[in-house]
């Protein structure tokens, strides 16, 4: 593990913001979930990414399909998208 030289302090909620230029060359933007480990008396965290889990519905089952762009649909999440397009188009 190799140190940034960055030092955070923890807020009054027990929050501490990760800089902005490691944020950005994480790819973690607003509402990327993260997995938080202890080893120790180090805290770890880490992306929370779910091979072939359905962007919409978050369901992992063996009838995934991946799209175009990198992601995946169940096919419930599938249905989903296509009758919230059918309700956009019609109107």
């Amino acid at each position: 593990m190799r140190s940034l030289g960055i030092v955070r302090k923890v807020d009054h909620l027990g929050r501490i913001v990760i800089p902005k230029e490691l944020r950005t060359s994480l790819h973690l933007t607003k509402g990327v979930p993260m997995e938080i480990f202890v080893e120790e008396d180090k805290v770890i965290l880490r992306k929370y990414e779910v091979d072939e889990a359905c962007v919409l519905t978050g369901e992992i089952t063996p009838d995934n399909f991946e799209l175009s762009n990198g992601m995946y649909l169940s096919p419930r999440g599938a249905q989903m998208l296509m009758d919230e397009i059918k309700e956009k188009t019609s109107k």
